[in-house]
């Protein structure tokens, strides 16, 4: 399967069904339809269709899917269904609190190395990790088998620090600086700006 094929915005959508699943199933419910599926995120029942179709033939006319069996499935499209280890860089405010947030583990995604040039903050806790420097990065990517890498950087240093998480095997970064950054071809790169999406509610609000 190649998911480049496949429309980014389905993927981002299948994340969210996969949320909307699971709280399905902790609440026992055993079965749903696309109709419900489609009320419970905001989409059409013929969107929740389209999605699941480019990637199989999931429950039966008639009946609905099976929330269990169609969380998995959905797991399993989109990776989770093996834990992920995670290194992060920048332990600024922005990276403390991305480290402590129970959601990543929660979704298979484990951060397993925290590091920071500022020697002051060298081996304070940070949640269960301790705050590592710099020099240890390539010795936490080997020995964690690390592909994804987080970089909560000041913007001045971010492109430096890709390079290095690049240089040492990562193959997706998420990247919190805002500034443009450049990867091989080989290395995916999801940006995110906050003060962006800040500007775009400030535009909906002053329209």
């Amino acid at each position: 399967m190649k998911i480049q094929k496949i429309p980014e915005a389905s993927i981002v959508r299948m994340s969210v069904y996969s949320r909307y699943l699971s709280r399905l199933d902790q609440k026992g419910i055993v079965t749903t339809s696309s109709g419900e599926i489609a009320d419970g995120v905001g989409v059409s029942p013929a969107q929740v269709r389209k999605d699941l179709a480019y990637f199989g033939e999931f429950g039966t006319r008639g009946v609905g899917y099976n929330v269990k069996d169609l969380h998995h499935h959905v797991l399993k499209i989109l990776g989770l269904t093996n834990e992920w280890p995670v290194v992060l860089v920048g332990a600024g405010n922005l990276g403390t609190a991305l480290c402590v947030y129970r959601g990543f583990r929660e979704r298979g995604f484990k951060i397993v190395g925290v590091l920071d040039s500022d020697p002051k903050k060298h081996g304070q806790p940070l949640g269960d990790l301790v705050i590592l420097p710099m020099d240890k990065m390539e010795e936490i990517i080997k020995e964690n088998d690390v592909k994804m890498g987080i970089v909560t950087v000041p913007s001045d240093f971010a492109q430096d620090i890709v390079n290095l998480l690049v240089k040492y095997g990562v193959k997706a970064i998420l990247n919190f600086a805002p500034r443009a950054i450049t990867v091989p071809e080989d290395v995916e790169l999801r940006n995110v700006d906050l003060a962006v999406n800040l500007e775009v509610l400030t535009f909906k609000l002053s329209s």
